[in-house]
């Protein structure tokens, strides 16, 4: 008996896409899911990629140009009110709010510091939203694909459980499909969930390297103007 068991058990295909072909509709549904969850995870994180590896070597051309020595006023006309770059349009937006703020007579408006350091917060936040789109969707992912999976799981083996009721039956060639299937969930799930949760400490860590760059800047940059509007009140 016991080796016509471990003879049929041998028959069943246990491949990957053999489990899942022989899963419930509900086990193929969960599994399809955290499949979709997995690639897009990995779509957010190559692009992040890319984006932070950008944004840093855009930081440090900028860096280098704005402590070149040349004129605030002719690095701003040069990179103009648009620029590429987030230290850039964190720049620009305080330079622009600076020409702003002289009145026809050369004077400054009152609250020209308060003004200039408002429009730089407003363009760092708009930086760092941009930077860190997507990292909700893979904490999202790091945190809810195990229980998906643990569901598929649960699922599997209530439908495993069936199948010996039904087949009246415990021996091996029976059991270990259904566990097989339902483990395979459990996997899928881990799978999606831990390049999701590693990358998304790393890629904060990324973001926040860079957002707070441009925070110095801006707090450098307002120094600078600070100086400039003290020069011209005095």
């Amino acid at each position: 008996m016991e080796a016509d068991t471990l003879a049929a058990a041998q028959n069943i295909d246990f491949s990957l896409f053999a489990l899942f072909l022989r899963a419930s509709f509900t086990v193929k549904l969960v599994m399809l899911i955290l499949i979709a969850a997995s690639f897009w995870s990995w779509a957010i994180i190559i692009q992040k990629h890319f984006d932070l590896r950008r944004a840093k070597t855009e930081a440090r051309d900028f860096d280098q140009a704005f402590w070149s020595g040349e004129p605030l006023d002719a690095v701003f006309d040069r990179i103009g009110p648009e620029p590429r770059g987030g230290a850039a349009r964190v720049f620009a937006a305080g330079m622009t709010e600076w020409r702003r703020s002289h009145r026809k007579d050369g004077g400054l408006i009152h609250g020209t510091q308060a003004r200039i350091e408002r429009a730089m917060n407003v363009a760092i936040g708009r930086e760092s939203e941009m930077l860190t789109k997507g990292l909700t969707y893979l904490a999202t992912v790091g945190s809810i694909s195990p229980f998906v999976g643990l569901f598929g799981t649960v699922w599997g083996i209530k439908g495993a459980f069936e199948e010996i009721a039904m087949q009246q039956s415990t021996n091996l060639a029976v059991v270990a499909p259904g566990i097989a299937e339902a483990l395979l969930a459990t996997g899928l799930g881990l799978l999606a969930a831990i390049p999701a949760v590693v990358f998304y400490n790393k890629l904060s860590q990324d973001c926040d390297q860079v957002i707070g760059g441009y925070e110095s800047f801006s707090d450098e940059f307002a120094l600078i103007l600070s100086r400039q509007l003290d020069r011209t009140a005095a």
